[in-house]
């Protein structure tokens, strides 16, 4: 008799584990760029990376990110039993991984580029208008967190207008958390004072 347990305690664990990979910081030592956790901000993510004017770090960063989040969805996917998947489930302990890693003292990043990557396996229409979401309010306000903040709030939508309730109360779950790693961010928004892409912090 199978253990119902199993398949989803074994997607929470390998979700986290995919998610707990701090791959900023990895590629930063590994190049010589320095340790991550001293430069700007001191977060691990793609825009920090970018601070170290390595624009290559920082793309593979953010594809890597993604590419996490997106494993775990797949591992969720792959530990299906009796036509219930872990997709979701695998997503959901991937992000909580990035932001808060075992490895760091749980002090990781803010998940946006995960959150985007748990979109897309999800579903290509999330990953899609959310990183057009992203790309867009980038564009607009040149403004890093404005384009994560937008994409995070965005992917919760798609969900619900896809049909996806599950999906999108997890997904908004997820989003509020990103809200909250960037509380500094906001409180910098509000006080005109968030820099802009290429400006030092």
């Amino acid at each position: 008799m199978e253990i119902i347990w199993v398949h989803p305690a074994l997607t929470l664990i390998l979700g986290y584990l995919l998610g707990s990979i701090p791959f900023g910081l990895l590629l930063t030592r590994i190049t010589g760029a320095g340790d991550l956790r001293t430069i700007g901000s001191g977060n691990i993510g793609a825009t920090n990376v970018l601070r170290t004017g390595r624009k290559g770090l920082a793309a593979a960063t953010m594809l890597l990110d993604m590419a996490k989040g997106a494993a775990a969805v797949l591992v969720g996917r792959w530990l299906a039993v009796d036509g219930v998947d872990y997709a979701i489930t695998g997503g959901c302990a991937a992000f909580i991984g990035h932001c808060y890693p075992i490895w760091l003292r749980f002090n990781g990043g803010k998940g946006v580029a995960t959150l985007l990557g748990i979109g897309f396996a999800l579903d290509w229409r999330i990953g899609l208008i959310s990183a057009l979401v992203w790309l867009g309010g980038l564009a607009i306000s040149r403004i890093s967190s404005v384009g994560g903040l937008a994409s995070a709030l965005a992917a919760p939508i798609v969900a619900f207008l896809i049909g996806e309730v599950q999906w999108g109360v997890a997904l908004t779950g997820l989003a509020l958390m990103v809200l909250w790693k960037h509380r500094a961010n906001i409180a910098r928004l509000r006080a005109g004072t968030e820099p802009r892409i290429g400006q030092k912090t």
